[in-house]
């Protein structure tokens, strides 16, 4: 009840008395959805009254700057916060977020997916222009074969290729130049150099997902674990006749419909992952399986933080051997007319890791 009431006193403009919090509860103010609808300049004159009962450091700082989008004025006031609580005690350790072991009803589900598809439906407006560097391995493996008691191993991948490109996001308008193939200066472009490709990177599928005219059906998946931060699962499936989920194999193309699974922060209520998987592939095509994986992570420019795609899974199958590209978003920086990237600052490539691994809490009731 009492982040309500600060919101509520907020959206009243009744900030007159200085209020005093603890460092969680303005971790947790900050965090809530209701909270991100006020403008920069509000939330601002508030902070400026707040009187801190714990000591806010650069840590903390630095938990907000990648979680919540914060404006410069509620940044600055944020330091101004910072700077006075030097000498108050550290705050106490935080208490491990333990999963509801209920979902939330059917109202609440359908009001918070009606900030999720609001979200889906504005990210690539708000999305900055910017410019990062693409890192991308593919890999192929032979089909898995089930061994005894019908477990089936995972593949064996024998990486082909590695491809680094500049990606620049502007106007809202995506475009990629191949600047590396297996580590060496290249000038071909994505086609010439053939194997498996995806786009639509930067939003588009998850527009394509919430948009009306899909009229995806969503179900409750329940609760899991995105790199130890507990989220939401929401279950979708769309039928053919409103796909617009294309696969390409050697010239021929089809459209599919597909089904998936979409991970939301509960706080925000912002896209952290989202998996789509064909499914009802024509038996005459040469794929028999296709998918992908979005994983999203705060990356900051100039200085703000702002939900940018760290890492792309993309699978797909034939009868005679399974491909997969993962891509990993690095370096990104703010767009100008002469945008250029160094590689001197740019670690490798991590390999694929878990960090994009889904994990079901425990303690949840059947589905």
């Amino acid at each position: 009840m009492r982040l309500h009431f600060l919101v509520a006193m907020l959206a009243a403009g009744l900030i007159a008395q200085t209020q005093t919090m603890t460092v969680a509860n303005l971790m947790d103010w900050l965090r809530n959805p209701a909270t991100a609808q006020e403008s920069d300049a509000a939330l601002a004159r508030f902070l400026y009254r707040v009187k801190l009962a714990d000591r806010l450091d650069d840590g903390a700082l630095e938990v907000l700057r990648t979680q919540v989008l914060l404006g410069p004025k509620t940044m600055d006031a944020l330091r101004k916060l910072r700077d006075q609580s030097r000498s108050l005690p550290k705050p106490a350790p935080p208490v491990p977020q333990a999963a509801p072991k209920l979902p939330p009803n059917a109202e609440e589900q359908a009001a918070i997916l009606d900030d999720v598809r609001r979200y889906a439906l504005d990210y690539s407006q708000k999305l900055p222009d910017f410019v990062c560097l693409e890192m991308e391995r593919r890999s192929l493996a032979d089909p898995p074969r089930a061994g005894r008691g019908g477990t089936v191993s995972e593949p064996e991948w024998r990486q082909v290729d590695t491809i680094t490109k500049r990606v620049s996001y502007f106007e809202q308008k995506e475009d990629e130049k191949v600047l590396e193939h297996n580590h060496a200066y290249t000038t071909q472009d994505m086609k010439s150099l053939g194997g498996t490709q995806s786009w639509g990177d930067f939003g588009s599928m998850m527009r394509q997902v919430f948009e009306p005219a899909t009229a995806a059906l969503f179900e409750w998946a329940g609760w899991f674990r995105l790199g130890g931060q507990l989220v939401m699962g929401f279950d979708f499936s769309v039928p053919l006749e409103r796909s617009k989920y294309r696969l390409e194999v050697d010239n021929r193309s089809i459209i599919s419909a597909y089904r998936g699974r979409v991970n939301v922060d509960p706080q925000t209520h912002a896209i952290l992952r989202v998996k789509v998987e064909a499914v009802n592939i024509p038996p005459d095509f040469p794929l028999r399986s296709a998918s992908d994986t979005l994983y999203y992570e705060n990356q900051t420019i100039s200085g703000l933080p702002f939900l940018l795609p760290s890492q792309v899974e993309v699978r797909m199958g034939t009868g005679s051997y399974l491909s997969r590209n993962v891509k990993v978003f690095q370096a990104y920086r703010k767009y100008t007319a002469d945008s250029s990237i160094s590689f001197d600052d740019v670690p490798a490539a991590p390999p694929p890791g878990d960090k994009a691994k889904e994990i079901a809490e425990p303690g949840q009731p059947a589905r």
